[in-house]
């Protein structure tokens, strides 16, 4: 532990008399599995865990050795926000804080843990981090209270319905994980640690495997129907690739059309990102951009190889997409796979149409490797819409339209599918 001692210099409000050790932080070092990790934790006994001068100055201080050292930072969230009796030297500890989230990002795994409520300006830390971990029932985040929310706009609602666990896994994708008790999330953070490096400049810790990397799948063969418009679960597809079938989701219930998720191929680490066709058919929006963009930089920053699993039919189409600003987001993915400089392979399993068969790791943005599956369809669109626009005159002169429009399709897919 680091700094145990440290005390507040605050005289006002009653401060003077209360002056307890830690000031509502502990900082220090330890080890994960015999490798080093920076931690702090608020402690909500004393001053409810609110941030003042001397608590905001030992997360400083932790965080600038985490650096130094190039070692993971894992922070223990459960505070009050700003110690309101130390006036704006609260916030500007907070300002120190985000500087150093920016600084270390994409230079040491940072990852935020959230025990308990989290409010203000405590919340922007966690989402400058890497990873945020959250309790149900237990940990809330949210800018403005239930409080201020019905003060300001006449709605009701509770804590937990604003800014819990859930709502933050599904809706607002700020948390990547959400577990039902603090036991099996702080497991789960060890395990994350285990599949990420130290730091930039090294690579992520290799384990031994059971399955032979040059094993055969006879299960893969029934999992993708050669029929591109029935559904199939890609979980499936990835349980059987990776080793011993295990990988760690992220944001699984955020943005759900698409999957990311750290597993190992040979003892590897690698992420993979994967259209997921059970859900909106593999498509890709506003959501699923941002959700992939976020962690492609995550997986280039740390050295991660990236393998992409494409069955994807093009973007969603409507007017709430454009209007929300899907070529922006879109370009965000985009821009994500064509900076990354890691290791990238993909594997087109079946649909691959137009622009979003691009943005996911096509050959032409920089893909190191691509390998096609029997059932793959690279198309600039699916064949009954490109015969449509192609064939239009043939089809809508003919006597029997069907019957052209069927063929039509067929001599589509054999001159360009």
């Amino acid at each position: 532990e680091v700094e145990q001692l440290r005390r507040h210099r605050a005289s006002g409000f009653g401060l003077e008399a209360r002056k307890p050790y830690t000031d509502g932080v502990v900082t220090g070092w330890g080890t994960v599995e015999g490798r080093t990790v920076f931690v702090y934790a608020h402690d909500f006994r004393i001053f409810g865990g609110a941030l003042g001068e001397a608590h905001a100055q030992k997360i400083h201080k932790v965080m600038d050795m985490a650096i130094a050292a190039g070692a993971p930072l894992v922070s223990l969230n459960d505070g009050a926000g700003a110690r309101i009796q130390e006036g704006v030297v609260a916030l500007a500890g907070y300002g120190g804080i985000f500087q150093r989230n920016t600084k270390a990002s994409g230079v040491i795994p940072q990852i935020s843990v959230m025990l308990g409520p989290c409010a203000g300006g405590a919340a922007y830390s966690p989402a400058l981090t890497d990873f945020v971990f959250m309790v149900r029932e237990t940990s809330q985040m949210f800018i403005t209270g239930p409080d201020v929310v019905k003060a300001v706009t006449g709605e009701e609602i509770t804590q937990n319905g604003l800014g819990g666990a859930d709502v933050h896994a599904e809706t607002s994708g700020v948390a990547h994980f959400a577990y039902d008790d603090e036991e099996t999330c702080i497991a789960e953070v060890r395990y994350l640690l285990s599949l990420l490096p130290q730091n930039n400049r090294e690579n992520p810790p290799r384990a031994e495997s059971s399955d032979a990397p040059d094993r055969r799948s006879e299960v893969l063969l029934d999992l993708v129907p050669a029929d591109g418009n029935r559904p199939y679960d890609m979980a499936r597809v990835i349980e059987e690739i990776v080793d011993d079938g295990e990988y760690l989701e992220v944001h699984e219930r955020w943005a759900r059309n698409i999957i990311c998720a750290l597993a190992r191929l040979d003892g590897q680490v690698v992420g993979i990102v994967a259209n997921q066709p059970q859900v909106l058919a593999g498509v890709l929006d506003i959501e699923a951009s941002e959700k992939a963009a976020r962690f492609v930089q995550m997986c280039d920053a740390f050295n991660i190889p990236i393998v992409t699993f494409l069955d994807v039919p093009g973007f969603l189409p409507g007017v709430d997409q454009e209007h929300g600003g899907i070529i922006r987001h879109g370009a965000k993915l985009l821009y994500a796979y064509c900076n990354a400089t890691v290791p990238r392979i993909s594997l087109i399993l079946r649909k691959a149409y137009g622009g979003a068969y691009i943005v996911m790791d096509s050959q032409s943005i920089g893909a190191d490797l691509t390998f096609a599956w029997p059932t793959n369809e690279i198309a600039v669109m699916g064949a009954e819409g490109a015969a449509g626009v192609i064939f239009r005159r043939q089809i809508a002169e003919a006597e029997d339209p069907e019957a052209m429009r069927d063929k039509m399709v067929k001599e589509y897919k054999s001159e360009l599918m």
